[in-house]
């Protein structure tokens, strides 16, 4: 066993300490080289349980925030899965392991290119990638609608609620988890879609995101700095 491979299983065990319990995420977080996705000068921290950063004020997320958000979706390999805000690709990746396909959009051009590459580095060939506003949720696509979604992730933080469209996405009986709130007072929900026009929501765990933004970013533009942490 090498020194990467010590460190992820101390990650997972400090995951399981903390209170994830599905193996199956459990297992994703193992599998998955986090150290791909996190610049060169900051690999001694990649199974470190932190955010780093990625640049453009972005940050590739702490494994804890990956592990709770993936858990409260409930996932299993039937599901096709729309995330928002790619970064790099880490969480896409982690998603990848357990789901059917993921679609994953991303603002930011630069990131978009450095997860596209990831995925093809990796072999990874159920995730489909397109740099566009996400607010906009998953557009048709040569004719061809991808859309309603079986769950949907966010991972920049919406003011009052999720966007609308993204809501339209999603699949009755689907589930969404997103960040929403102010900067400071931001809160980890889960959105269960109960009818076409209901859906009952459920608090998770107090966290900070960047602000759920629209259009593509300017190039080199940076957003608010991403820092998830726990209250």
């Amino acid at each position: 066993m090498n020194a990467a491979d010590s460190k992820k299983i101390r990650l997972v065990m400090s995951l399981r300490k903390a209170g994830i319990r599905d193996t199956t995420v459990l297992s994703a977080i193992e599998r998955v080289p986090r150290d791909h996705f996190i610049p060169e000068a900051m690999q001694d921290q990649a199974y470190e349980d932190i955010a780093v950063p990625i640049g453009l004020g972005q940050t590739i997320s702490q494994p804890f925030v990956v592990a709770k958000m993936t858990e409260a979706l409930e996932l299993n390999d039937r599901h096709k899965v729309l995330e928002i805000g790619t970064g790099t690709g880490y969480q896409a990746c982690v998603l990848s392991k357990i789901c059917r396909r993921v679609y994953t959009i991303e603002r930011h051009k630069p990131l978009h290119d450095i997860a596209e590459n990831n995925f093809k580095e990796l072999g990874l060939r159920n995730i489909t990638t397109l740099c566009g506003d996400g607010m906009k949720g998953w557009p048709k696509i040569h004719g061809i609608e991808q859309a309603p979604f079986d769950r949907i992730i966010v991972t920049a933080a919406a003011r009052e609620k999720p966007p609308e469209k993204l809501i339209e996405q999603l699949k009755v009986g689907g589930i969404m988890v997103a960040p929403v709130g102010e900067s400071g007072k931001q809160m980890l929900k889960r959105y269960k879609k109960e009818s076409a026009d209901t859906y009952a929501i459920s608090d998770i765990i107090p966290v900070r995101f960047v602000p759920l933004l629209p259009d593509i970013a300017k190039d080199g533009a940076r957003d608010e700095i991403q820092e998830e942490v726990m209250a």
